[in-house]
């Protein structure tokens, strides 16, 4: 009889557990919106930071929100399996940077800006597209389309899209083109000498 009510017990626990995690666990949009809360925080305190306070402050920010390894392995394609065990971990690092790096420098300022959410749609396979604008006071408004994954740990941003222009397709492109031509040093000396553009500027 014991055995039968701590088996209930430890069964309710587990449940209760599962359902806490479920109903933790964020939905694509608000993983977007905490993304870009953190964008506008940050922006707010642009100057005062400077570049490397900045990019402190995104750094797990961008790592929560972003499947970095993932899209890392996007831009090479399928010169990914070419690449070493050593020479993926070198690519993923350097790439994280280069992400973080970027919003660092390019939300830098501010100057009244906000975000509004738009719409959500379901792609074919599983995904979600988050659409939203960036409101720039005196400018025309940015759309961005965020195109979410979901992993284990929850939904991830996979690419994002600028007014029409996929950032991911834009890495892709040039990416590939400097791995094929010039080989795994020459992209890594790429991506670094803009990681240290970024932090110059």
């Amino acid at each position: 009889m014991f055995r039968k009510i701590l088996f209930s017990f430890v069964f309710l626990l587990s449940l209760t557990a599962s359902s806490i995690s479920f109903a933790d666990e964020l939905s694509a949009r608000q993983v977007v919106e905490e993304f870009q809360n953190e964008l506008l925080t940050v922006m707010k305190q642009g100057k005062a930071l400077g570049f490397k306070g900045r990019y402190d402050k995104l750094d797990p920010s961008v790592r929560k929100s972003h499947d970095l390894p993932k899209i890392a392995r996007i831009v090479v394609g399928k010169q990914w399996e070419e690449l070493s065990a050593e020479q993926q971990t070198k690519l993923e690092t350097v790439f994280s940077q280069l992400s973080v790096s970027a919003y660092a420098h390019n939300f830098k300022d501010f100057s009244g800006e906000s975000f509004t959410f738009l719409s959500e749609e379901e792609t074919g396979r599983g995904g979600v597209v988050i659409h939203s604008n960036l409101l720039i006071p005196g400018e025309k408004n940015v759309k961005f389309d965020y195109m979410m994954k979901k992993k284990d740990d929850g939904w991830r941003i996979i690419n994002i899209i600028a007014d029409g222009v996929s950032d991911l397709a834009l890495k892709r492109s040039e990416y590939t083109s400097v791995l094929s031509k010039d080989g795994f040093d020459a992209l890594i000396a790429k991506i670094t000498e803009k990681i240290d553009n970024y932090a110059a500027q």
